[in-house]
C-alpha cells in the first residue's frame, strides 16, 4: 500500500511541475515476478512492474519502474525493499498538439532471446488529424538501446 500511495505521489508531483500540459498513464500497466530459492531454504520473490505517463500535449513520455523483493523462509518475512521511478523520454512527434498514447512491455528474457533484458512498444496518436506512431525500443545487450519509430500509413 505504501509502495502504490508512493507512485501516486510522484504522478501527482509530475502533473504539478507542468501545470499547463497535461498528462495521462497509460492504459497496459503489467507486473512481472520471479522467485529464488537461496541457501538455508530462504525463498525471495521479486516483482515489477512499469507504466507510462504521457503528456498529451508535447508527445514527450515517462518510464516509470516499481519494483518490490521479498525474503522469507519457513516461518516468517526476513526482508522487503522496494524502489521505483520515472525516466524521462524523448518527444515522439515534433509538434505541440493533442496525442494518446499507449505502451507495452516486451515478455521477460527467455533461452532465445538475443538483445538482452527486452524491451516496450509505445504507440502515439495525433486527436486532431489521423496520424499514428508506432515505435519499438530494444536493448542492444551493448549498453545502448535501439530506438525506431514508424509513421503509419493509411490505404
Amino acid at each position: 500500500m505504501k509502495i502504490g500511495l508512493g507512485v501516486a505521489l510522484s504522478f501527482m508531483t509530475l502533473a504539478h511541475a507542468a501545470a499547463a500540459d497535461d498528462f495521462k498513464l497509460s492504459n497496459n500497466q503489467r507486473i512481472a515476478c520471479s522467485r529464488g530459492l537461496s541457501a538455508g531454504k530462504l525463498n525471495t520473490s521479486t516483482c515489477k512492474s512499469y507504466a507510462y505517463v504521457f503528456n498529451t500535449k508535447t508527445s514527450e513520455y515517462f518510464r516509470c519502474q516499481v519494483s518490490l523483493a521479498l525474503t522469507r523462509d519457513n516461518k516468517e518475512v526476513i526482508n522487503v525493499q522496494a524502489d521505483g521511478g520515472c525516466a524521462k523520454k524523448p518527444r515522439i512527434f515534433d509538434t505541440d498538439s493533442s496525442y494518446s498514447f499507449d505502451a507495452t512491455e516486451t515478455e521477460p528474457p527467455n533461452t532465445n532471446s538475443f538483445f538482452g533484458p527486452g524491451g516496450y512498444a509505445v504507440w502515439a496518436s495525433d486527436n486532431n488529424a489521423r496520424k499514428v506512431r508506432g515505435c519499438i525500443i530494444i536493448s542492444s545487450g551493448l549498453g545502448s538501446d535501439i530506438s525506431k519509430c514508424i509513421d503509419m500509413k493509411f490505404e
